[in-house]
This record gives structure tokens, sequence and C-alpha cells, in this order.
């Protein structure tokens, strides 16, 4: 049965950019409130903002927070700012868009060859995949134990191809992925029984911000534009128009799964 998204709450964590802020729009077109969770420095910051006013311009309310979706204070702050919001309701929707990591190798190039991406250190690797993975499960807890996550909310966590994949300098991402997507599996049938589902998008190629950090992203985008059975790349507005038609239904059966939104692109990849 689909229910209407008017009156809702969403939880966006990496509104400011790519996904997050596409979606955030097409909640906000639906009559969905958004809460925005963002990491900008002052530019940044001062776009986000601007951004909220114009969803609040589509006749509901925006309130974005500049914070660490990972720390453990930010969690702290926010939750009771949440639960206040939506006076006690909680979240209909909350989607994990956090694309903050490192970019670079598990391994010294051969020789020391210069221009090579440096190795991983064990720092950067657990700050990619504690920020881009396990950050999903600290919020999960968190909204969880403040009652929160009313039946029927809908969680989305993105994903990548390169959760499964190698693509040069993209390890520490793609391990952060693949974590990623075990929570989502793990967190499925634990929230079930509370009429939650969670799931994984898995976006097509798409130009955003974070794409273009990958070393090599202009060779990708031109062959997986060639490629693509839809003759052209993954928008962020097609992600967001799947994720609010999935949250549109006040169904929980269609849980733990890793959702491909490419247009085929992965099936002649």
């Amino acid at each position: 049965m689909f229910v209407p998204l008017k009156g809702s709450w969403a939880l966006v964590l990496g509104v400011s950019s790519g996904m997050g802020k596409e979606t955030a729009r097409a909640l906000a077109a639906a009559g969905c409130n958004i809460i925005g969770v963002h990491f900008d420095l002052a530019e940044g910051r001062q776009r986000a903002q601007e951004y909220a006013e114009s969803l609040g311009e589509l006749g509901v309310e925006a309130h974005f927070f500049n914070r660490n979706v990972a720390a453990e204070q930010a969690r702290a702050e926010l939750v009771p700012v949440i639960r206040d919001l939506t006076s006690g309701a909680g979240t209909r929707v909350v989607l994990h868009s956090v694309a903050y990591g490192t970019l670079t190798s598990l391994l010294p190039a051969p020789g020391g060859q210069e221009g090579e991406a440096p190795e991983v250190t064990p720092r950067q690797l657990t700050m990619t995949v504690d920020v881009m993975g396990h950050s999903l499960v600290y919020w999960m807890q968190d909204l969880v134990r403040a009652e929160l996550l009313p039946r029927g909310a809908k969680v989305f966590a993105m994903t990548s191809a390169g959760g499964t994949r190698v693509l040069p300098g993209y390890a520490p991402v793609s391990a952060a992925k693949a974590t990623l997507e075990a929570h989502v599996r793990d967190l499925a049938v634990e929230l079930a029984p509370r009429g939650v589902a969670v799931n994984a998008i898995r976006a097509g190629t798409t130009v955003t911000p974070a794409l273009r950090k990958i070393p090599g992203s202009d060779k990708l985008i031109a062959h997986c534009r060639e490629i693509n059975p839809g003759g052209r790349l993954t928008r962020p507005e097609d992600v967001a128009e799947a994720i609010v038609t999935l949250s549109s239904s006040d169904s929980a059966w269609l849980t733990g799964n890793v959702i491909g939104v490419d247009g085929g692109e992965a099936l002649v990849v």
C-alpha cells in the first residue's frame, strides 16, 4: 500500500551534494520535511544553508546541521533535536549518503614509481571505513534507542559498484562500501521485527563531486556512458526518484537488498 510522504520527516546524512542533495529536494517536493547533516567549510556551509532555504520554499521545513556524521558528539547533539523537530514521531526516511574518505592504493607502487598514489595508512583506512561504513550503524543504534525509527520507516545507504569491483585508487572506499553493504544486510534482519526496511542503493556511474575525485574518473565516465544500455549516465535525479518511490510504500518486505539504479549498466560492464 502506498501512503503519502507529506508531513513526514527525512534524515539525510550527506545532504549538501550529490545523491543526498538531490534526494532531499525530491523528498521535499513530495511534502517531506528535511533534517540534513553535512560537513563543509565556510563556503560550502553557506551554500548548504542557501539550499536549505530553497527547500523551505517548497512548503516544508528544512533544518541543516554542519557536523561530522561519524562523530559521537554530533549524534548526541542531534538526536534530541530530531526528537523535538518531529514531535517524537521520528523519521520516516533515513538516507546515508556519506562520501568522505581516502582515495589511494593499499600497497606502495612497484619500485617507488613517481606519480603513483601512496599506500594507505592505518589511520586513513580506519577513518574511511568508519565514516562511510560504520557510521550507518551508529546512527541506527541511537535512533532506535531514542525510539525515532518508527514502524514503516525506510533506511537507504548509498553504495557503489566499487564495493565489489577493483577501481584504481579506490581501495579504502571499496572496503567501506563492502562494509556498508554487510551492515545493511544485518540491520535489515535486526530491524525486521520493528517493521523497518533497510536497503542499499547502488547507483550507476554518476557525475558527482565524489566521483571527480577518483583517479582516472574521466576515462571511467566516458566508458560507462558508452556502454550503458540507456545511452547515458545515471543522474542524481534517477536515484532520488527511486528513493521517493520506495519510501512511499508502508511495506517492510523489500529489505536487505542492494538495489541497482543504473539503467542496466552493471549488466554490461
